[in-house]
């Protein structure tokens, strides 16, 4: 049985804010996000406390599962994932920072043990063939809450409107990147969303749109 009366008020203010995430977000908060918003200043103060909630079955850690921990309320008994899971592929790194050559295009064939268990919710409707998923290195677009670490979920097109946030291959360097698209005359301005970056510009003959985002999932660690 799980009695929150006999958590300490440190893992209580955890659990709550974890809660209140959760419902808000549909993925869970980070370690950094949990630490600003319980007052602890230590990482692995609060990896302390998770680790005790986990253990009092407040929380459960999915192992190589594309979210770390989960609050068990919302895992059924004896049920590891929903049963109504999608199945989407990560497919390799995107650079969310100055774009870095990456040994093949995005779009390679997957790796059948690459796929992830995916809730239909973070699709958009769409069917889950028509996504695919990368897992995100660098901070440059941390305004718009993509952190270095998290899983995007991408809808496969060869388009985008302006301010579509969006995986671009750039042919002329071999590099991939993720940004917001803007298309200026015969150029195209890769804007990142951090104070300090500056946008990429690129002719658009040679920027190729590989999926727009659809949806992050944040992993815990």
């Amino acid at each position: 049985m799980r009695e929150k009366n006999k958590l300490s008020e440190r893992q209580r203010a955890i659990l709550k804010f974890m809660e209140h995430y959760v419902e808000n977000f549909g993925f869970p908060p980070t370690i950094r996000e949990i630490g600003e918003a319980t007052n602890i200043k230590s990482t692995s103060v609060v990896n302390y406390n998770l680790n005790k909630l986990v253990q009092s079955g407040h929380l459960a850690r999915l192992n190589r599962k594309s979210r770390g921990i989960r609050l068990t309320s919302q895992i059924p008994v004896g049920v590891r994932e929903p049963s109504n899971s999608k199945r989407v592929y990560l497919l390799g790194e995107i650079v969310a920072g100055q774009p870095i050559a990456i040994p093949e295009d995005i779009a390679h064939h997957p790796d059948p043990e690459s796929a992830l268990d995916v809730p239909p919710a973070l699709l958009g409707g769409l069917d889950a063939a028509e996504v695919f998923a990368l897992r995100v290195k660098g901070d440059s677009m941390i305004d718009a809450m993509i952190q270095d670490g998290d899983i995007v979920l991408f809808r496969k097109q060869l388009t985008a409107q302006n301010g579509d946030m969006v995986a671009v291959w750039l042919d002329e360097r071999s590099e991939t990147t993720l940004k917001y698209f803007f298309r200026e005359g015969e150029r195209v301005r890769l804007q990142p969303a951090h104070p300090t970056m500056q946008p990429i510009m690129v002719a658009a003959a040679h920027c190729h749109v590989q999926g727009r985002v659809l949806s992050v999932i944040r992993t815990l660690g």
